[in-house]
C-alpha cells in the first residue's frame, strides 16, 4: 500500500491532504462548539479596561506582543496555564499577536505589578536590562479617551449579548456614572505608582493613559 502511494505523488498529496484535515478537524470542531463559552470566571473589560486596551491598540503593542500561549511546555513554563477559548469570548478584536518581538502578555496580570508597569513604560532598559522596546512616556500626559472606551461597552452589550450590569459582572450605567467608576478605579490605580504627576491628574478628575493601559494589563490572567 506505502510503496504504491509513493509511486503515485497525485495519489499520496491526497492521502496526505485528507489525513491532515481530519486531524485538523478533530482538534478544531470541539472548540468551535464551545467557542461560545465563556470560562468560568471571565468577565466583560470595565470602562477603564477598555480605555486601556485601546491605547494597546493604538500604540500597536499587539505587533510586538501576542497573547496567545500554545500548549508546549517550553510556553506554560514561562507564562503559564495555556490559553483557552473561551477566555477570549468578549474579545473584540482578538489581540493574538502573530509575533513576538517581546514576551507574550495574556497572563502577565498574574506576575507584573502596577510599579513594575509604571517604571518599565517609562524606561524600559531600566527593568529589562538591553530591552529594545520604546519609552511610552507620552502615556503619562496623554488622556485617556474614556467616552469611547463607554461606547463600546454600550455596544458589545446591546448587539452582542456581553452581560454588563449583571450580578457580578462590570455595571454600566449612565456615561457619567462609568466615568466616576473609571475615575474610582483610576485612583486605585494611582495608589501603587510613584508618578505625583498621574496622581495629581486623577485627583483632579482626569485619567491618563498609563492608568488605562496599567489597568488593563492587570486584568490580564
Amino acid at each position: 500500500m506505502f510503496n504504491w502511494l509513493e509511486k503515485n505523488p497525485f495519489f499520496f498529496t491526497v492521502m496526505v491532504f485528507v489525513t491532515i484535515s481530519f486531524a485538523g478537524a478533530v482538534m478544531i470542531l470541539p472548540d468551535f462548539a464551545k467557542s461560545s463559552q465563556p470560562v468560568v470566571g471571565t468577565k466583560p473589560y470595565t470602562v477603564l479596561q477598555l480605555a486601556g486596551r485601546h491605547v494597546y491598540i493604538k500604540d500597536s503593542c499587539n505587533a510586538c506582543h501576542s497573547q496567545l500561549i500554545r500548549p508546549f511546555k517550553s510556553e506554560t513554563d514561562r507564562y503559564g496555564a495555556y490559553s483557552l477559548s473561551g477566555e477570549y469570548a468578549y474579545d473584540r478584536p482578538f489581540l493574538w499577536g502573530s509575533k513576538r518581538t517581546g514576551p507574550d502578555l495574556w497572563r502577565i496580570g498574574n506576575y507584573r505589578t502596577t510599579d513594575w508597569h509604571e517604571n518599565h513604560m517609562w524606561d524600559p532598559s531600566s527593568v529589562v536590562p538591553g530591552s529594545i522596546m520604546p519609552a511610552y512616556k507620552h502615556m503619562f500626559t496623554n488622556l485617556a479617551d474614556v467616552e469611547t472606551a463607554y461606547a463600546e461597552a454600550i455596544t458589545v452589550r446591546d448587539i452582542f449579548s456581553t452581560p454588563y450590569d449583571q450580578p457580578g459582572m462590570p455595571q454600566l450605567g449612565s456615561l457619567e456614572e462609568s466615568q466616576t467608576q473609571a475615575l474610582a478605579d483610576a485612583k486605585l490605580i494611582t495608589a501603587n505608582m510613584k508618578n505625583q504627576a498621574v496622581k495629581d491628574a486623577v485627583n483632579a478628575g482626569q485619567i491618563p493613559e498609563i492608568v488605562a493601559i496599567i489597568a488593563y494589563m492587570n486584568s490580564l490572567k
